[in-house]
């Protein structure tokens, strides 16, 4: 099982950028879906999720300005950024929580890590 992630950028404060994630390989199904970020210096934190039914939760940080989104047929997640700030630049990745068949409890992948640079 793979996650390949896409979609960073540079951009300017204000502008958007949507980041695009998909599985690939062999498994049974996914649970939920999620973008974390991790800014030099600091933890990784968690952006947003997402659950296999289409329940989201953001960080209070993005809220009104992110918005992920899921497809379940093409096995993906994205997240698209809006209004962007000086502060959203990190290295962003999306994870899944992936079954392997039916009856495994799911496992945690990780995509690389794609780079978000916002300048001022």
């Amino acid at each position: 099982v793979q996650l390949q992630a896409s979609g960073g950028g540079l951009v300017q404060a204000g502008g958007s950028l949507r980041l695009s994630c998909e599985a690939s390989g062999r498994f049974f199904s996914i649970d939920d879906m999620g973008w974390y970020r991790q800014a030099p210096g600091k933890q990784r934190e968690l952006v947003a999720v997402i659950s296999s039914g289409g329940d989201t939760n953001y960080v209070d940080s993005v809220k009104g300005r992110f918005t992920i989104s899921r497809d379940n047929t093409k096995k993906s997640v994205a997240l698209q950024m809006n209004s962007l700030k000086v502060e959203d630049t990190a290295v962003y990745y999306c994870n899944a929580d992936i079954r392997p068949r039916w009856f495994n409890s799911p496992t945690t992948y990780w995509g690389q890590g794609t780079q978000v640079t916002v300048s001022s």
